[in-house]
């Protein structure tokens, strides 16, 4: 007989003797496992339990180690304020002796500054802004030669990635979006430059301030250019712009091949850390290939005078809205027109 649910009864016994079957041939293997892997399951677990306890530890340590050498920079700070005001009013000999124990004292704040390389520390305040107060410091060397890679590698990729894009705007995309596209590159570009560098610099990478400042100048121009609107005056330094921007992609990427093994030779010498960048680091062999590329670096900075006596000139260009607040020429050009309109004719307003 059938049930009213149209389903027989000795079916529905076949199906729970089915999913019993499947169920053991399920756990089965699972109790097997845990027979069979027990120990080492508890063994693990001991061994987390000990990697917690190395890591409280360890974060102990941190704090003491960092305590100690701030209270040593604090005594060495004022040391070296005190050898300052003695140093005008001494001998020629304890002048020696000063400068000697300045020196050392130089050689200590190196060593503090390696030492704090590998200690957890307080983040600027620009990557305050940025991330928070969050903890950049990398622990290993293997872990900041791979940040400080990948850096590089960040730089060469995208500096190809912007040669092709400011090719193609250039030549094939006269559109004012694809600009604009062009131009977010390269404000992210610039701020993940400076981001990164921040992190490297608390990584205790010794990178020059200039260097620092004038991806901050760029990040700046480059949001100029983003937010600058279409017309006669953008139109007419576009194209310069392009082509200025592919001729400083190339450079840029020759400037990182050759400096690349410059700072790979150094590393090789011992005479350079494995944070320091392509940008640092000269001596008297590398001009034998610099001379290839010194050409290439004046016309750059040549070309970037050009750009900015091209824009003075179109700041007081008498269609120019952009820049006329700022630009009193511009004004003078205006005021022009206005003394010749007859009598009794109020003048026009341009703009209105």
């Amino acid at each position: 007989m059938t049930t009213t649910h149209g389903r027989d009864p000795m079916m529905t016994k076949t199906e729970t003797r089915s999913l019993r079957s499947h169920g053991d041939y399920i756990i089965y293997p699972w109790r097997e496992t845990c027979n069979q892997h027990g120990d080492k399951h508890f063994h693990r677990m001991d061994i987390h339990r000990i990697y917690r306890q190395k890591l409280e530890e360890l974060t102990a340590l941190q704090t003491s180690c960092s305590s100690s050498i701030s209270k040593q920079k604090t005594r060495l700070k004022d040391l070296k304020r005190t050898l300052q005001r003695y140093k005008r009013h001494t001998s020629r000999e304890e002048a020696e002796l000063i400068q000697q124990l300045g020196a050392n004292v130089k050689e200590r704040q190196n060593v503090f500054f390696d030492m704090e390389a590998y200690l957890p520390k307080k983040n600027g305040l620009y990557l305050n802004l940025v991330l928070g107060n969050v903890n950049v410091t990398l622990l290993s060397n293997q872990a900041k030669f791979a940040y400080k890679d990948e850096y590089e590698k960040f730089k060469l990729y995208l500096t190809i990635i912007l040669l092709l894009g400011a090719v193609a705007c250039r030549f094939v995309l006269h559109y004012r979006v694809t600009d604009e596209v062009f131009n977010f590159l390269l404000v992210w570009y610039y701020c993940t430059l400076t981001i990164r560098e921040s992190i490297l610099i608390s990584n205790g990478s010794r990178i020059k301030g200039w260097w620092v400042s004038h991806h901050y100048v760029s990040t700046f121009l480059s949001g100029v250019m983003l937010t600058w609107p279409n017309g006669l005056i953008y139109q007419k330094f576009r194209d310069q712009f392009l082509a200025f921007s592919i001729f400083q992609s190339c450079v840029q990427f020759l400037q990182y091949y050759y400096q690349r093994g410059c700072l790979y030779r150094l590393r090789a010498l011992g005479e350079r850390n494995h944070l320091d960048l392509t940008v640092e680091g000269f001596q008297s062999w590398m001009w034998r290939g610099l001379t290839f590329l010194l050409p290439f670096l004046f016309c750059g900075h040549f070309w970037q005078l050009y750009n900015a006596i091209t824009l003075f000139e179109l700041s007081s260009h008498e269609e120019c809205r952009e820049w006329q607040s700022c630009t009193p020429n511009s004004r003078r050009t205006e005021a022009r027109p206005r003394s010749r309109e007859p009598r009794g004719r109020r003048p026009s307003t341009p703009g209105l």
